[in-house]
């Protein structure tokens, strides 16, 4: 095995990071499949192929922003739509939104908690995927990601649960590394059996 190729594997999860906002230019029709093929390399208990996602992109976002104003009006009634109108800005924070979808088989024995850890593994692949292309991304939930309205909007079923949306695009200049702790502190080494 070749070490470099080791190495520079290591370098994109040692440096990616979560960036916000994010311009464009955003991933190719070509480097989208690559983030998506990635996707599909997370580890997958019996197979089952849980992940959904949606493409979010163009003027498909102004809908995508309106959607989020008016869910959020909808959560403050007595509010002026006037003051939940940056919420939609969220939706034009990225030239590309993904919608992250589990789509859970009941019939199985496998957890549904291990089929939502299964997507949850895939949007690390593609966040991983994302960075190793030269790009930035973000991953949002939120209370937006809980309402059936937006369920329905996005065309999910009964059997799916929103995870949230991964935000795509060009991280913008001069951005800093995140300081990250000493991952000795979130590690302990088991021996034996607790009494």
């Amino acid at each position: 095995m070749n070490p470099g190729v080791n190495a520079d594997a290591l370098n994109v999860l040692m440096t990616r990071q979560s960036h916000w906002p994010l311009a464009e230019p955003a991933p190719d029709d070509s480097q989208l499949q690559q983030i998506f093929d990635a996707a599909l390399r997370a580890p997958d208990h019996g197979a089952l192929r849980p992940w959904r996602f949606v493409l979010i992109r163009g003027d498909a976002r102004l809908k995508l922003g309106e959607l989020l104003v008016d869910l959020s009006c909808a959560r403050a009634p007595g509010e002026p739509r006037s003051a939940h109108e940056h919420r939609g800005r969220r939706a034009l924070a990225a030239p590309v939104v993904i919608a992250l979808v589990v789509s859970l088989t009941r019939e199985t024995k496998v957890p549904e908690l291990e089929q939502v850890l299964c997507v949850g593994a895939a949007a690390m692949n593609m966040l991983n995927a994302i960075h190793a292309l030269g790009f930035g991304g973000f991953w949002a939930t939120g209370p937006d990601s809980y309402e059936p309205h937006m369920h329905r909007a996005l065309g999910l079923t009964e059997r799916d649960r929103l995870l949230g949306f991964l935000f795509v695009g060009t991280p913008p200049d001069g951005v800093r590394a995140v300081e990250r702790p000493a991952s000795g502190r979130y590690v302990t080494e088991w021996l034996e059996a607790c009494a």
